[in-house]
């Protein structure tokens, strides 16, 4: 399966409550931290809820 590249862009301070535990489900803690995960459905609605604090390569 293909994977995709996430990267934290903005902060998660001022971000409502449940797009920090988007955040954290997806396993992102820092600003500028990547990770790379399996392109399914669920990760791409997780992404969803947080477009505007991060990208997707």
């Amino acid at each position: 399966m293909a994977t995709i590249k996430i990267t934290q862009i903005k902060s998660k301070i001022n971000a409502p409550k449940h797009q920090k535990l988007v955040l954290e489900a997806l396993g992102l803690r820092k600003i500028h931290q990547t990770i790379e995960v399996e392109d399914t459905p669920a990760v791409r609605g997780a992404i969803d809820k947080v477009k505007q604090l991060v990208t997707v390569e």
